[in-house]
């Protein structure tokens, strides 16, 4: 995996822990782990990220499905010991129309179980564009599920943008305002990635349908100044636009390409002036 990213520019990635929409399992071999960390160390990747089966639930109205979610998780995080200093990446999962205050006792309630023995990897909480019952489309919802685990050190948050253009933020006429939400409503100190995606769909449409970057309602222009802002440099920015490999490729020399020509542009006037 670290040498595919970097054949095509990239220093970091995300991986699936184990298929993303089944049960389906295979222990990583100890000797391609330690490859594995001796590449990234060697090549100074980003910290990767790593990313929980989409069917997991934390807050479903099925005790067994609960179940199910925490013994997976803790077997990820076991994994992940193995690789220090990366994340785990979850969706905090759909209320199941129990109402969204049981839904954020019950994802709590699962972290604190999950979460009681980890030895060092943060997990991290993804915005949602608020499908169905979700819970994380806004803000605040995160918060509370912040605000109860009992080791805070542990956890961060994964933003994705087009989850939260889909949820109904403004980040393509109101970018700074939502960054400056974000930080009223979680803090800054929490963020740890992003996920740099386009959307097929207008503002608060609550769809969740990735796009390729610059193809969709969210545009080049804004996507290029979150990939370049002050206040999001240096965290990891992964992609999960539809594409095959040639196309992540293309689009990371897309986004340095415009990242170059803003930060000329800035000398430029810095100079004239």
């Amino acid at each position: 995996m670290g040498e595919t990213a970097a054949g095509i520019g990239a220093n970091t990635f995300a991986f699936f822990t184990r298929n993303p929409r089944g049960r389906g399992f295979k222990k990583p071999d100890a000797a391609d782990l330690k490859t594995l960390r001796d590449f990234l160390e060697r090549n100074q990747f980003a910290p990767i990220v790593a990313h929980a089966p989409y069917t997991l639930n934390l807050c479903s109205d099925r005790p067994e499905i609960r179940a199910y979610a925490e013994r997976t998780m803790e077997e990820d995080l076991k994994l992940l010991d193995t690789i220090p200093g990366n994340y785990y990446n979850i969706h905090p999962g759909c209320h199941m129309r129990k109402g969204i205050e049981v839904g954020i006792r019950d994802i709590t309630e699962s972290l604190n179980r999950i979460m009681s023995g980890t030895s060092g990897t943060i997990l991290l909480l993804e915005t949602m564009a608020g499908k169905g019952s979700e819970i994380g489309a806004r803000f605040e919802e995160l918060r509370q599920v912040l605000d109860g685990v009992e080791r805070p050190e542990f956890f961060g948050v994964c933003l994705d943008t087009c989850h939260v253009f889909d949820a109904g933020y403004d980040i393509v006429n109101h970018l700074e305002e939502v960054l400056d939400e974000f930080d009223r409503q979680i803090g800054f100190e929490r963020l740890r990635a992003i996920h740099l995606n386009d959307s097929k769909n207008i503002c608060g449409s609550h769809k969740d349908r990735h796009e390729k970057i610059g193809e969709g309602k969210i545009g080049l222009k804004t996507l290029t100044a979150l990939f370049t802002h002050p206040r999001l440099q240096g965290l990891p920015f992964i992609l999960e636009t539809p594409n095959e490999l040639s196309g992540y490729e293309q689009e990371i020399h897309i986004l340095n390409e415009a990242a170059n020509r803003l930060a000329r542009r800035k000398n430029n006037e810095i100079n004239w002036d």
